[in-house]
């Protein structure tokens, strides 16, 4: 399941970049370098989530339950304070889609997350 949920990271990775570089060249607008960034930290912590989950969960059944709640409150925290840096750091100059499109990069990589790791929840049982 390791296996499955690495390949399945680095290819949402692979193609969240490949929509952002189509995305760059038909929509210059949006911030290509802030979506780069938020997906490279989703795809990061989605890894390390994954790692402290499945390590959590061999020791206590209801660990699977508090590893996949704390995992996607990080992963919520670290996107909500890069958005706050981002919309500091570009004051009058803030494009909003870009914005949201980072919030659907969080929506993504959790989804895909919780999936796999429910998944490799029941297998193990």
């Amino acid at each position: 399941m390791k296996k499955v949920f690495l390949a399945s990271v680095v290819s949402l990775f692979i193609v969240l970049a490949i929509v952002f570089y189509w995305l760059r060249s038909i929509a210059p607008q949006y911030d290509f370098t802030v979506l780069m960034f938020g997906n490279v930290i989703m795809a990061v912590l989605s890894l390390v989530s994954f790692f402290l989950v499945t390590k959590q969960m061999h020791s206590k059944p209801d660990a699977f339950v508090r590893g996949v709640y704390a995992s996607s409150f990080l992963k919520l925290f670290v996107c909500m304070i890069a958005i706050v840096t981002y919309a500091m750091v570009k004051k009058p100059d803030v494009h909003k889609p870009s914005l949201f499109m980072l919030f659907g990069i969080y929506a993504v990589y959790s989804a895909v997350e919780t999936w796999l790791l429910s998944r490799l929840a029941r297998e193990t049982k």
